[in-house]
């Protein structure tokens, strides 16, 4: 049987799930506020700069809140930011018992908001669903810490493993309901990363189709420049942002050309004839983007996984049979030699998506 604690904390979390999209690069939070075993207020982190979770929850309370129990799924702040320190509202309110799911991951930050409550002499109770937790909020952890993006590497294929014809065919394998998730993702991040053989062969426009949605930036990796200057991305700049990734062997001229046309190219090392894709994670990162939809391409794809850079999967297997021995699979590049070298992937999940089958998980990490 589920304790409490338990119980109120899940709902919380379901709260948090309703900031996805609009608080980035904040975490979402939801926050649950119980006296006598009523709930008595709830709220979530609604959009970034606006009040926290701990906030709308007070806001939203139908009676004193003194003496009750506050369920947080995040760390409440400590600190000064766009918003008061929301640990200092709680002992404000008089609470008399805060439970929180997971710590806040910043090192600098970390615990400071629980002693600051325990100082005042509130119970603190932590870690009640502090996975489910993390998870939810799996893009900010990696972010904060690292100052890298999250990295989605997701493909869309048939029952026998292949992304396109063999006469390059892709359009459209999956059903509309795998393509309206995968927009309604585009959505949620930051960025989305193709290479350019992907530009040249499909000439995607890389935007959300969400009405009211938000575009990522359309981050290209194109070593020596070899974008068509037609390609859709590189047009309607105020609807979406393109960054080329490039490196010093790219042709100068036709550099000027996109700098002029107002594309941004971000110049980064050279790493065995290709673009340094770690190199590229830490500049892009330096530049606020926390996450990276991959839709990368079969070459790219195997390079992103080489140079450690993917944190997780999503593929879309549909049901159908396209054969060919040339025909692209979702990972090419030179692949790996042996068995023992791949990639291993952890908690992998199976649901359905309309007529396809998503497959999500984790690529380990464990050197």
């Amino acid at each position: 049987m589920q304790d409490k604690d338990t119980h109120f904390m899940q709902m919380a979390l379901e709260l948090a799930e309703k900031g996805r999209g609009a608080v980035a690069p904040n975490p979402m939070v939801g926050s649950i506020i119980v006296k006598d075993g009523r709930i008595i207020g709830s709220g979530y982190h609604e959009k970034f700069g606006e009040g926290h979770a701990e906030v709308n929850a007070f806001r939203s309370a139908t009676e004193d809140v003194a003496g009750a129990t506050i369920y947080v799924t995040l760390e409440p702040c400590s600190h000064y930011g766009k918003t008061p320190p929301c640990s200092d509202k709680i002992i404000e309110k008089k609470i008399g018992r805060v439970v929180i799911a997971a710590l806040d991951p910043n090192p600098l930050v970390s615990g400071r908001g629980v002693k600051k409550l325990q100082a005042a002499g509130i119970e603190v109770v932590t870690g009640v669903l502090a996975e489910e937790s993390s998870r939810l909020n799996e893009i900010f952890m990696k972010y904060i810490v690292k100052k890298e993006p999250f990295v989605i590497m997701k493909a869309a294929m048939s029952l026998d493993g292949k992304i396109a014809t063999r006469t390059g065919e892709s359009q459209w394998i999956t059903g509309p309901a795998a393509r309206e998730r995968v927009h309604q993702l585009r959505n949620a991040l930051s960025g989305i990363m193709v290479g350019v053989q992907t530009v040249i062969m499909d000439d995607p426009q890389l935007t959300s189709r969400i009405p009211g949605g938000k575009n990522p930036v359309r981050i290209i990796v194109d070593s020596t420049l070899r974008i068509p200057l037609e390609a859709k991305v590189l047009q309607n700049q105020d609807v979406a942002k393109t960054l080329i990734a490039t490196t010093e062997r790219a042709d100068r001229s036709k550099a000027a050309r996109l700098e002029e046309s107002g594309i941004e190219l971000l110049t980064v090392p050279d790493k065995d004839g290709q673009t340094d894709l770690n190199a590229l994670m830490s500049a892009l990162g330096e530049r606020g983007i926390d996450s990276i939809l991959l839709e990368g391409g079969a070459t790219l794809n195997f390079s992103a996984l080489q140079a450690g850079i993917v944190d997780k999967v999503q593929v879309y297997v549909a049901p159908k049979l396209i054969g060919g021995e040339t025909a692209k699979t979702p990972v090419g590049g030179d692949g790996i030699e042996k068995l023992s070298q791949a990639f291993s992937v952890i908690e992998l999940k199976a649901s359905t998506v309309g007529e396809d089958i998503l497959l999500e998980g984790y690529i380990s990490k464990n050197e």
